[in-house]
């Protein structure tokens, strides 16, 4: 059995055990202890998690149903700025009573804890690819400058010879549609 450890993830459910039907909400500010997320984006160690909570006893356990909102800091996987962005997640789970039925997550000292599901749910909606905007354009691979802000530069050569014979194509402008072509088929027949 799974020793209990009070951290800034557990709830006290003592006055929601064994009384099916009964309903309550809580609110927690968590301080988060350690970093949510890897890579280039992440819920910074003592920034604050807000999760709203809706608990529910059952005859089975306490159902949790959790909102939980914060901020994830990191950076652009183009340009490489520094972002910060909204995270927000909702979950539901049941804590099940101790006893002979194995749960997954279970009531231990009058407490749930709630840690592995925030977890893993602020991971999973971190985005692998974080961007500063839609269209960031990224660092010249170059000079190292941001696209964005250095000023147009005029096509001088093409840098792979194996392109030259396209760059005197251009795209075309001319938009036909399946009913503009039938039209001029019909019209060449009479």
């Amino acid at each position: 059995m799974t020793k209990f450890k009070e951290t800034p993830y557990t709830v006290d459910v003592r006055d929601l055990i064994n009384r099916p039907g009964t309903m309550h909400e809580r609110h927690l500010d968590i301080v988060v202890p350690e970093d949510l997320g890897a890579g280039l984006v992440a819920v910074k160690t003592g920034s604050t998690l807000t999760a709203d909570l809706r608990l529910e006893a059952m005859h089975e356990g306490i159902l949790a149903t959790t909102t939980v909102v914060g901020t994830a800091a990191g950076q652009c996987g183009r340009c490489l700025r520094d972002i910060e962005f909204r995270v927000r997640v909702e979950f539901a789970e049941l804590f099940g009573y101790p006893q002979d039925e194995a749960f997954e997550f279970e009531i231990l000292d009058d407490h749930i804890d709630i840690e592995s599901l925030v977890r893993d749910a602020v991971v999973m909606s971190l985005p692998f690819q974080p961007l500063c905007r839609r269209d960031c354009a990224g660092l010249d691979s170059e000079t190292g400058e941001l696209l964005t802000e250095s000023p147009e530069l005029e096509p001088t050569e093409a840098r792979d010879p194996r392109w030259s014979a396209l760059a005197g194509f251009q795209a075309s402008t001319d938009i036909s549609t399946d009913d503009d072509i039938h039209a001029e088929t019909h019209r060449e027949e009479k």
